[in-house]
Parts: structure tokens; sequence; C-alpha cells
């Protein structure tokens, strides 16, 4: 599904990272998804939008996943 949608798709850059920087990063690189930051354990909704970046954090705001369109 990531191949229809528009922009960079893949942040594995990122892993590690402080949650604003990869905010920024992510907004930057493709201005067609917008981020949502989400603490690790959180319950979200699984259907797929190609707006949509999630980075996932732990509680020192560090990057635990790759972000990803989605």
């Amino acid at each position: 599904m990531a191949s229809e949608c528009q922009g960079k798709s893949s942040w594995p850059e990122l892993l590690g990272a402080q949650a604003r920087v990869a905010v920024a990063t992510i907004e930057t690189e493709n201005p067609y998804v917008d981020t949502q930051v989400v603490l690790e354990g959180t319950i979200v909704t699984g259907e797929f939008s190609c707006t949509r970046v999630r980075v996932w954090i732990d509680s020192n705001r560090i990057v635990t996943r790759v972000p990803i369109i989605g």
C-alpha cells in the first residue's frame, strides 16, 4: 500500500532519535503526511492512511519503531 502513497514512506534512520527531531524530519521530507506521536502500549486503530505516520516513543520520548506511512 505504501507504494500508492506520495513521497518518502519510511524513516529507518530515525529509530532511537528524539520525538521532536523525528516529527520535524518526517514533515520536512514528506509534506503529504501528518505525524502522530504515540506512546508504546497505546491502542490505535488499524486502518491504513497514506497521510499518517505514527512515531512510536518510549517514556523518554525516544523513537522505538521505524516510522512508516500507515
